[in-house]
């Protein structure tokens, strides 16, 4: 299993917030989804080691993502805003997934 961390993260608007995910040993890939309340799952970004392969718009807006090598991967709200209130998953696997569409 990945591990996340922080279980729960709550803040104010107009703040950091910072979310690590560590991936499987001997994964080289890494994906971060978002799950708002009555919505769908929405893709945001995935890694192969360290380098972003594919990205939702919202990733270098407000959002920013890293994989750095031999460390835990982490996403970064810069300036939290009232709609970012959701869950935010981290997976990793072995091999990427064909046809990954930012929506």
């Amino acid at each position: 299993n990945v591990t996340q961390r922080p279980r729960l993260l709550v803040k104010a608007n107009k703040q950091k917030a910072k979310m690590d995910c560590v991936p499987v040993k001997g994964h080289s890939y890494v994906y971060w989804y978002r799950k708002k309340l009555d919505e769908e799952l929405k893709f945001l970004v995935y890694f192969q080691n360290e380098e972003i392969i594919q990205k939702a718009e919202i990733i270098n807006k407000r959002f920013s993502a890293q994989c750095p090598q031999n460390s835990s991967c982490t996403l970064e709200i810069q300036s939290t805003e009232s709609g970012d209130a959701a869950l935010y998953f981290c997976a990793s696997s072995k091999a990427t997934v064909p046809n990954v569409s930012p929506s």
